[in-house]
């Protein structure tokens, strides 16, 4: 695999050489999973327009050019004699898909990575390859996709920090594993499906890391009793009539599958260890969404913060997966959708959330739990922005309204001032604190609020602070003290303000 990592790089097959090779053009074409503009920058031969016909487009090239392009002394017959190619009349063809990978936000560099997936799986997913066998002669429901939207998102959520076990719950192609593989000394990669774990076994050994472990099973059941500093996963979330699919259904009754990897996250997490995941919710007639997620984490002794970003109806949710099975041309399609909607109506589903979920083993006796819709822009990569939030929230767990005044805050960094109000009147109707990093967050306050947070400077108690403004708007300091920490626990939860430590 060394000799394999090393022609990729000679031949500057990586996300750079890549960029390089297509042009911006091409290269955005190719993420929407659109080859001719590839193909047509790839017609000169050389061993990396090679490789990418070859391993990206899914092309045939010469045995000739293949032999150019991976040249080391027994290489070609190797990658042969081990499948990852075949012959294709008189030239070779791919079985897989190895596509370069990079993720600058999320930190991992352009050089260091590569993701090997079924073919027709890597960007643009699997909906266009029907509901029956590939054309490798893979069965659809075992297919392994490769970087997709869903595991960039969550890559970008999770928290990087140097840890020692990190647990990839349904691995897939490996892409949560890539990126844990930098920052842990161990990663235990798990999964359902056999071939995913052979797929991130590739993965990890072509992109360089020998610290991936796999392990098959569902869930926890392949880690037994073992606890993690992170766990991360991008489960088969998808709601759906029938587990057709291991790569997204559940196979199990409505939203239960995201359920039981929160519930059981708690017997898993090392003290202070994240768990973090992207998951589908059930809207239930009659039931509040967010009491749904809290009865989902209720007695797990751990912090949560779920985070609603999308709501589809039942109809929307069910059309978007029909597509992405292929069942939507084929003559079954009103039948499926039949089937979708009779699941959902019989479940009094109303309507799908969609999200992400952080969980952390902060070890309080009153753990915090926060549950919030937010379909808004949000800057990336959010991990660093989460780690800071679940360090907010003990900071406010320890300090009751005394300790809040006592302490020293500093304004963070990109909060500005706006002041709302009717041109030419002498006072805004009231001013709002905008926050331009992490969830982006605008807050209104009034005019001690406002005065307040102008001079964090870290220099003073927040309760000399009141004083000081009590004593410029001529108000008694001591009721004014009295209503302030709860103003100050929400600008702090919300992190316009940052507590000295």
């Amino acid at each position: 695999m060394a000799e394999f990592r090393e022609a990729l790089l000679s031949a500057s097959f990586t996300a750079d050489g890549l960029l390089d090779l297509l042009g911006p053009t091409a290269y955005a074409a190719l993420a929407r999973s659109e080859a001719v503009p590839a193909l047509r920058a790839t017609r000169g031969g050389s061993p990396l327009e090679t490789l990418v016909r070859l391993f990206l487009l899914q092309r045939p090239v010469s045995r000739a050019a293949a032999a150019a392009a991976l040249p080391t002394g027994g290489l070609l017959d190797g990658l042969l004699a081990d499948g990852w190619l075949t012959a294709d009349g008189d030239g070779l063809r791919a079985t897989v898909d190895v596509r370069p990978y990079a993720d600058e936000v999320a930190g991992l560099p352009s050089a260091d990575a590569w993701v090997v997936s079924d073919l027709g799986c890597a960007v643009g997913g699997a909906g266009g390859i029907g509901s029956g066998r590939t054309a490798a002669g893979v069965e659809r429901r075992d297919l392994v996709l490769g970087v997709g939207g869903a595991s960039t998102t969550l890559a970008n959520l999770t928290v990087r920090r140097p840890v020692r076990e990190v647990l990839d719950l349904g691995s897939g192609s490996g892409v949560q594993a890539l990126h844990a593989a930098r920052h842990a000394q161990r990663v235990t990669a798990t999964d359902l499906n056999p071939r995913a774990l052979h797929f991130t076994r590739l993965t990890a050994a072509i992109s360089g890391f020998d610290q991936v472990e796999t392990a098959e099973g569902s869930l926890y059941e392949p880690v037994g009793d073992r606890r993690f500093d992170l766990i991360v996963s991008n489960p088969p979330f998808v709601i759906s009539p029938a587990g057709r699919f291991t790569y997204r259904d559940g196979g199990m009754a409505g939203d239960e599958l995201c359920r039981s990897v929160v519930r059981g996250a708690a017997a898993h997490l090392a003290p202070g260890g994240y768990c973090q995941l992207l998951a589908n919710w059930q809207h239930v007639r009659g039931e509040d969404w967010r009491e749904r997620l809290t009865g989902w984490v209720a007695g797990t002794g751990l912090d949560a913060w779920v985070v609603q970003r999308e709501v589809q109806d039942v109809a929307q949710y069910a059309e978007l997966w029909l597509r992405d099975g292929g069942d939507h041309r084929g003559e079954e399609y009103a039948a499926r959708y039949e089937e979708w909607l009779d699941g959902f109506e019989a479940a009094r589903v109303e309507g799908i959330g969609f999200g992400w979920i952080t969980l952390r083993a902060s070890g309080a006796a009153e753990p915090v739990v926060r549950i919030e819709e937010w379909p808004h822009p949000v800057e990336q990569p959010l991990g660093p922005h989460i780690e800071e939030w679940f360090a907010r929230q003990d900071f406010l767990r320890a300090h009751d309204d005394a300790g809040l005044l006592a302490a020293r805050y500093l304004l963070a960094d990109e909060v500005v001032q706006e002041q709302i109000g009717d041109p030419g009147s002498e006072d805004p109707e009231h001013v709002v604190l905008r926050h331009n990093r992490g969830m982006r967050r605008a807050t209104k306050v009034d005019t001690v609020g406002a005065g307040f947070v102008g001079v964090c400077d870290g220099t003073l108690a927040a309760g000399e602070i009141v004083d000081a403004i009590a004593q410029l708007l001529g108000e008694d300091a001591e009721r004014l003290r009295e209503r302030v920490p709860e103003s100050l626990r929400l600008l702090t939860e919300q992190g316009f303000v940052e507590p000295v430590r």
